[in-house]
């Protein structure tokens, strides 16, 4: 039997490389993108939906057309830096309807079919972060924390049903991202200094990181696990990092964050 996954955001990045590891895998695979026609090379094997997450009509129609789908990976997003003090309203707003509450609607739509079919994959693609702050990014960090709390809980009550729920954390990753986030921060900021420092080290990280193929794969353990983990991690030393994270002070653990990206 063909499965049918939906990955969000697959035009590029993460999204693009989970859904070619699938097709390769055998799954037929729907790709979400704003505007398809607009995909200037689509991969071979991959049916593009248009979805906006900020359209709630939108997010409606994209389920109705992939139709029962046995995975779902929530990928798509977007990426924020700036200042605490200096972050829009709209801008959080905006951030949080895209990588929290479309999501959640979208799984919404598609959960009760997998209930009733006995099985299915949710994925939330979360973000290290969420599980080690940084200084200047704190809407993504707390979208990202937000996504891993609904997966969380979710996956206790789809468990029963045959319905696994895991949240991927990548960390650094190389796949252009630092040119397509999104930054908030005035000229005359008081933190422009260590938000620059912070910056910096930030998309220098980022171009030694893992690749979308990595994550990638990382995704497709936890579709095919017949027990899925809540959690995985991929990137930035993740095996150590977390081992450290149960092992000393919170208060260390985010000292180190910081330091690897020249701040305090």
């Amino acid at each position: 039997m063909t499965r049918t996954a939906l990955v969000t955001g697959a035009s590029s990045g993460i999204g693009a490389a989970v859904a070619a590891d699938l097709v390769a895998r055998g799954y037929r695979v729907f790709g979400t993108t704003r505007d398809p026609s607009a995909v200037t090379d689509p991969l071979e094997g991959v049916e593009y939906l248009p979805l906006d997450l900020t359209d709630n009509a939108g997010i409606d129609a994209c389920a109705a057309a992939a139709g029962d789908v046995d995975v779902l990976v929530n990928n798509a997003g977007e990426s924020q830096n700036g200042p605490f003090e200096e972050l829009p309203a709209e801008a959080l707003q905006r951030l949080f309807q895209l990588n929290v509450l479309g999501q959640v609607r979208l799984t919404q739509l598609l959960l009760p079919g997998m209930r009733a079919r006995g099985r299915g994959r949710v994925v939330m693609v979360g973000s290290m972060l969420a599980s080690f702050p940084l200084a200047h990014r704190s809407s993504y960090v707390a979208s990202k924390a937000a996504l891993k709390g609904f997966a969380y809980s979710l996956r206790e009550e789809a468990a029963p049903y045959g319905v696994g729920v895991s949240t991927v954390e990548p960390g650094a990753i190389n796949t252009g991202i630092s040119e397509r986030r999104v930054q908030y921060v005035s000229e005359d900021s008081p933190f422009a200094d260590e938000y620059r420092t912070m910056v910096e080290a930030l998309n220098a990280n980022e171009k030694r990181g893992v690749s979308a193929d990595a994550v990638a794969a990382t995704i497709a353990r936890a579709i095919e696990a017949p027990r899925p983990r809540p959690l995985y991690a991929v990137g930035s030393n993740a095996p150590l990092v977390f081992a450290l994270r149960r092992l000393l002070p919170r208060s260390a653990v985010h000292r180190m964050v910081a330091r690897r990206h020249g701040l305090r």
